[in-house]
C-alpha cells in the first residue's frame, strides 16, 4: 500500500493580498496553519509537501518542516489549475503514493477532527475522491431581461422550506493518485462530505476575509 501525502499549493504573485500565502494570521504565516493541521494528523498523512514557485514561501515551508516541491513557472500563473499542480507533484514524487490530501493555504481554519472523520468515510465508502461541502441557506436567483428569476425557491416561500443546496467550501479534498493523473481532483461520482461549521465560510482572498477569520479566532471559535 502506498503513501498518503498532503499537498499545499502556495504560489507567489497574489494580487488582492500581496504575499497572501505567508501573510501573518494569528501569529503564523498563513500556509503554516495547513502545515500544522497536516502534521497533527500524522497517523493518516505520511509526508507534507508545499508546492511553490516562490523562494520566500519555500523558506517558510522548510522552516516549519514541510517538504517543498519547486513548481515551474508554466503552472504558477493566474490561469494554472490546482490539478495541474497536483499532477506535477506526483510526477516528481514517483509511483508509491496511494492518495493525496489537498489542503489549501487560504483555508487556515478547519474543525480539529475533520480530516480524521473525512478520511474514515473515504476508506469506509471506498471512494476514489471526497471533498467537503456546506449547505447554503440563501434564496438564489438569476436576472434575465432586468427581471429576477428565482432559482431555488418560489417567491413567498420560507427560507426554512428551501430545497437543500450545497457549495464546495474548500476545507479539504482527498483523492486517489490515479484519478489525479487523469486530471481529476473530484467529479460527479466523488463523495460530498458535509461540513456545517463557521470555518467553512473562511476562504482568504481579501482583507475582509482575513478580518472575518481573525474575528472567529478572537471570539474563541477555534475548534
Amino acid at each position: 500500500m502506498g503513501k498518503t501525502i498532503a499537498i499545499i499549493p502556495a504560489r507567489g504573485g497574489s494580487k488582492r493580498i500581496p504575499n497572501k500565502n505567508i501573510i501573518d494570521f494569528n501569529g503564523l504565516p498563513l500556509l503554516v496553519h495547513s502545515i500544522h493541521y497536516a502534521k497533527a494528523n500524522a497517523d493518516i498523512i505520511d509526508e507534507v509537501y508545499v508546492s511553490t514557485d516562490n523562494d520566500q514561501i519555500k523558506a517558510v515551508a522548510e522552516s516549519y518542516d514541510a517538504l517543498v516541491i519547486e513548481r515551474p513557472s508554466t503552472i504558477s500563473d493566474d490561469t494554472a489549475t490546482t490539478v495541474s499542480v497536483l499532477k506535477h507533484a506526483l510526477q516528481i514524487l514517483g509511483n508509491d503514493i496511494d492518495c493525496v490530501v489537498l489542503l489549501q493555504a487560504t483555508n487556515p481554519l478547519r474543525p480539529q477532527t475533520l480530516l480524521r472523520d473525512a478520511y474514515k468515510t473515504f476508506k469506509d465508502k471506498d471512494c476514489d475522491s471526497l471533498f467537503t461541502v456546506s449547505r447554503d441557506h440563501k434564496k438564489l436567483g438569476k436576472i434575465n431581461n432586468d427581471k429576477f428569476v428565482p432559482f431555488n425557491y418560489k417567491i413567498g416561500q420560507r427560507s426554512q422550506d428551501l430545497e437543500p443546496l450545497y457549495y464546495e467550501n474548500g476545507l479539504l479534498y482527498i483523492t486517489k493518485s490515479e484519478l489525479i493523473k487523469q486530471g481529476i481532483i473530484f467529479n460527479e461520482q466523488s463523495f460530498p462530505y458535509i461540513v456545517n461549521h463557521h470555518f467553512a465560510k473562511v476562504d482568504i482572498d481579501t482583507y475582509e476575509d482575513l478580518k472575518y477569520a481573525e474575528y472567529l479566532i478572537s471570539n474563541g471559535i477555534d475548534q
